[in-house]
C-alpha cells in the first residue's frame, strides 16, 4: 500500500557443482509427512457484519506485544527454522545470492547548486550511503551513511531534501522498517548535523524554502504510549521548520480538523514564490490541489482544485500560470495549464493532448516537457517545448523501464535509470537539447544475461479482457510441462508493474525457472479506467486475471499446477492469498509476504483506513458482501488440500500490521488437511519491506527459494 510511492526494493548468491552435489547426495530434506504445528489457542470472539455472523477465533494474535503472541511467534519460527535447515540446497541458494548481490549501484543523481548528490552501494553495504560531488567529474565524498546509524543496518535513509544553493540537507532515517520517520539537518561542507530534529512523521518529504532558512513537513501527533505500530493515522497537519529552532515552536501551515482522512504534501516552487499543497486522501490517486503565494506575509491558503475529481500532478509553474499531468476527462492524462488569476475551467489550456498509451510521469527541464508514457508496460520517454510542440522521442537503449528526468527549468541537463529483467539497472545524462544519452554510471554483475530471453504475451482473463504477460527464461527451454515457473503480480493502487532487475529473479532463473509477471486491472499500466476495473466491487477481477495468468502457463505448456509457485507481497499478498483460497488445486506453492488476509478489519490499523479507496469497507453493507466474498482468512475452510504455503511478515510492519499473517498461519494450519507444509518466518527489526538491510533480504530470499525448490521437486542448479 504505497502512499509515498517507493522505488522497488531489489533483493539477492555462488557455490560449486561439488557443494550441490554433496548436499544433493547428503538425502536429508524435510519430511513430507504433515507438520506439527504449535498449538494456537481459540477465543469466542463474533462479530456481527450488517446481520451476518463471523467468527474470528485468533482475535488475540493482533495484539502483537502480548506474551501469548510473543510465544505463538516463536514456536512458529522455531517449526520454520528447523523445516528450512533441513533443505540440502539452502546453503547454496544462500551463497548465489549473496554472491550476485555484491555488485556496485548508483541512485539517480540531483543537482543543486552545482553539486551532484547520489545514492551508492559498493555491494553488500545494508543500506546505500549517500555521495556528493562538486562537479558531475569532481570525485565524489561521503555525505551520509546510513550504516553507522545501527549496529545491524536497519536505520534507513527514508527521505532527503536539498537546499537550492546545495549547502543544506534535511534528511530522513526510520528504524526496523517502520514508516515512522526522524528528520534532521546536515550541513553538505563540513558534513556535521545541525541540532535540528523533527519527529513524529509519517507519509511525508520535506521542502525548503528559496532562502534555504526553512523547511516545510507533514506529521501526526505522537501517537500514544505503547501502540505507535498498530493504532491508526489520522489528522496530518502541515508544518513550517525554521532553522535552528525546537520542533515545539514549528508554524502550523495548514490543518482538517473537520476531515481526520486528508493528508497534505507541501512543496515549494523552483522559483520559490508558491507552496503548493497536494492533498491526498486514502490512496486514491484522486487528490485536491491548494496553493500559498510565500511572496506575500500571512498570504491565505488559497483551494485551487477542491472537487477531489480526478489526479493532478502538479508539474511546474510560470509565474502564476500552474501545468498539471491530470485524468481528469482523460483516463490515460495529458498536460494542461492553469491561470491562478483565471481558475475557471473555461480558461484551463491543454499543452500535451493524451495518446494512446498512458501517460505516468513529466517534468521541466531546459524549458522542455520531459513525459514518461507506458505502452503495455515499457517505458517510453517524448520531449515538447513549453507550448506542447512534439521535438522527439528519447532513445532508450531497449524494452524496460526508465525512471527519472527530474531537475528544474533552467538545467541544462537531467538524468535516468534504465533497467529490464535482465539488465541491472544503468545511471544515464541526457542532453535535452541534443537529444543524447551518455552513461553515468554503469554496474558489472556476475551473470551473463545473452543466456536467458525475456518476451511478452496477451492472454484473456475471464471475462474476455486482454491481459499482458512478460516471461523471462533461459533460451532454448523446452515447454513440456515441466518448467517450474514462478509466477508473480500486484493488481492494486494504480502502481504498474514493469521489467526491472532483480537478483532474486536473477537466481530463480539460474535454478532453471521461469519468471512470469502479468500486468492485473488494479494497476496503472492502461490509466485510471484499468485501475478502477480492480477496485471494490470489481476487485474479483484482479484474482481472475491472476488465475487466468497460471491458466494460460499451464494450457501452453510452460508448467503444471504441481511445478507452479505464486508470490505477491502487500495488497500482492492479499492476491496470493484470495488466489489460493480460490483455486487451491492450481498451484504446488505459494508465497504471501506481507499481505492483507483480513479484509473485514484492514481499517482498523495505522494507514489500513486509506485503503477503502481500492477495496472499500467492511462498514458499508453492499461492500462488505464483496470483501467477505474473498478475504483470505474468511474464505480458509477445514478439511481443504492447500498447497505448500511460505507465508512472511515482520514484527514491525506498520503499513500491513503482522496480525494479518498471525491470524491466516494459524487458521491455515488448523485447516490444512493435505501433507504440504504451511509456515510462517517472521522477521525481527523489520518492516513492510522498505529500508531493509540487504542482509535480511538475502536471508529471507534464501529461505523462500529453497522452500519453494524443495517443495516443487526442482533438481536445483546453481551456478
Amino acid at each position: 500500500m504505497n502512499i509515498v510511492r517507493r522505488a522497488t526494493v531489489p533483493f539477492l548468491l555462488s557455490c560449486s557443482l561439488l557443494l550441490f552435489a554433496i548436499a544433493l547426495l547428503a538425502g536429508n530434506a524435510p519430511s513430507a509427512s504433515k507438520l506439527d504445528y504449535p498449538k494456537a489457542k481459540t477465543v469466542d470472539q463474533i462479530d456481527d457484519y450488517h446481520g451476518t455472523k463471523v467468527a474470528d477465533p485468533y482475535r488475540w494474535l493482533e495484539d502483537t506485544d502480548s506474551a501469548d503472541t510473543t510465544a505463538w511467534v516463536q514456536a512458529e519460527n522455531k517449526l520454520t527454522f528447523s523445516y528450512l535447515d533441513q533443505i540440502p540446497y539452502r546453503p547454496a541458494i544462500h551463497e548465489r545470492l549473496t554472491k550476485l548481490w555484491n555488485y556496485e549501484r548508483y541512485g539517480v543523481p540531483e543537482q543543486h547548486g552545482g553539486r551532484y548528490f547520489y545514492q551508492h552501494n559498493n555491494g553488500l553495504q545494508n543500506q546505500n550511503v549517500l555521495f556528493v560531488a562538486n562537479s558531475l567529474n569532481a570525485e565524489p565524498r561521503l555525505l551520509l551513511d546510513p550504516n553507522t546509524l545501527s549496529s545491524d543496518g536497519t536505520v534507513a535513509l527514508s527521505g532527503q531534501a536539498i537546499t537550492d544553493d546545495g549547502k543544506l540537507m534535511a534528511y530522513g532515517t526510520a528504524a526496523s522498517g517502520s514508516d515512522w520517520m526522524e528528520w534532521h539537518v546536515r550541513d553538505v561542507d563540513t558534513g556535521k548535523d545541525l541540532s535540528d530534529l523533527v519527529k513524529w512523521v509519517k507519509f511525508s518529504g520535506a521542502s525548503w524554502t528559496k532562502d534555504g532558512k526553512g523547511f516545510y513537513y507533514s506529521r501526526y501527533a505522537e501517537p500514544k504510549e505503547g501502540a505507535p505500530l498498530r493504532d491508526a493515522n489520522y489528522f496530518q497537519k502541515l508544518y513550517y521548520h525554521r532553522l535552528g529552532t525546537a520542533q515545539s515552536e514549528d508554524l502550523l501551515i495548514y490543518e482538517r480538523p473537520d476531515n481526520k482522512e486528508l493528508g497534505f504534501a507541501g512543496s515549494v516552487t523552483d522559483d520559490g514564490r508558491y507552496l503548493v499543497i497536494t492533498v491526498w486522501q486514502g490512496t486514491s490517486p484522486k487528490n485536491r490541489l491548494y496553493y500559498k503565494d510565500l511572496s506575500q506575509a500571512d498570504s491565505p491558503v488559497v483551494k485551487l482544485l477542491d472537487d477531489f475529481d480526478a489526479q493532478y500532478q502538479f508539474i511546474d509553474n510560470d509565474g502564476p500560470v500552474f501545468w498539471f499531468k491530470t485524468d481528469l476527462d482523460t483516463p490515460r492524462s495529458r498536460l494542461i495549464a492553469i491561470d491562478t488569476r483565471k481558475p475557471e475551467r473555461s480558461n484551463w489550456k491543454t499543452i500535451v493532448p493524451q495518446a494512446a498509451e498512458t501517460m505516468t510521469n513529466a517534468n521541466v527541464v531546459d524549458d522542455k516537457f520531459l513525459v514518461e508514457y507506458l505502452k503495455d508496460a515499457q517505458t517510453e520517454v517524448r520531449v515538447y517545448d513549453l507550448q506542447g510542440k512534439f521535438l522527439r522521442d528519447v532513445d532508450l537503449p531497449g524494452i524496460g523501464t526508465a525512471p527519472g528526468f527530474s531537475g528544474k527549468r533552467k538545467d541544462k541537463e537531467t538524468f535516468y535509470a534504465f533497467t529490464s529483467f535482465t539488465v541491472p539497472t544503468t545511471i544515464y545524462r541526457y542532453d535535452p537539447e541534443k537529444g543524447a544519452s551518455a552513461i553515468f554510471r554503469q554496474p558489472k554483475v556476475d551473470f551473463d544475461p545473452s543466456r536467458y530471453e525475456t518476451k511478452q504475451i496477451f492472454y484473456q482473463s475471464k471475462d474476455g479482457t486482454r491481459i499482458p504477460m512478460f516471461l523471462t527464461y533461459k533460451k532454448g527451454m523446452k515447454l513440456d510441462g515441466q518448467n517450474r515457473v514462478l509466477l508473480y503480480a500486484y493488481g492494486g493502487f494504480d502502481i504498474s508493474l514493469t521489467p526491472a532487475f532483480s537478483v532474486p529473479n536473477l537466481v530463480w532463473l539460474e535454478m532453471g525457472g521461469v519468471y512470469a509477471q502479468p500486468n492485473l486491472r488494479g494497476g496503472g499500466e492502461y490509466g485510471e479506467d484499468w485501475h478502477l476495473a480492480g477496485t471494490k466491487l470489481h476487485k474479483q477481477n484482479v484474482f481472475d486475471d491472476f488465475i487466468g495468468a497460471a491458466e494460460w502457463l499451464i494450457a501452453n505448456h510452460y508448467t503444471t499446477s504441481s511445478n507452479l509457485a505464486i508470490r505477491g507481497g502487500s495488497n500482492g499478498g492479499l492476491l496470493v492469498g484470495a488466489c489460493l483460497t480460490q483455486r487451491p488445486d492450481l498451484y504446488g506453492a505459494t508465497i504471501p509476504q506481507v499481505g492483507v488476509m483480513d479484509m473485514l478489519r484492514f481499517h482498523k490499523f495505522t494507514i489500513g483506513w486509506a485503503w477503502t479507496s481500492d477495496y472499500g469497507s467492511s462498514d458499508d453493507p453492499e461492500l462488505f458482501k464483496a470483501i467477505y466474498a474473498y478475504s483470505p482468512l474468511h474464505n480458509l475452510k477445514p478439511g481443504t488440500k492447500y498447497p505448500a504455503t511460505f507465508i512472511t511478515t515482520a514484527d514491525h510492519d506498520d503499513r500491513v500490521v503482522p496480525g494479518h499473517s498471525f491470524k491466516f498461519a494459524a487458521t491455515m494450519q488448523a485447516d490444512q488437511a493435505g501433507p504440504a507444509p504451511v509456515l510462517i518466518r517472521v522477521e525481527t527489526k523489520a518492516g513492510h519491506g522498505a529500508g531493509k538491510p540487504i542482509s535480511k533480504q538475502i536471508d529471507e530470499i534464501a529461505d523462500a527459494w529453497s522452500f519453494v525448490a524443495y517443495n516443487l521437486n526442482m533438481d536445483v542448479q546453481v551456478k
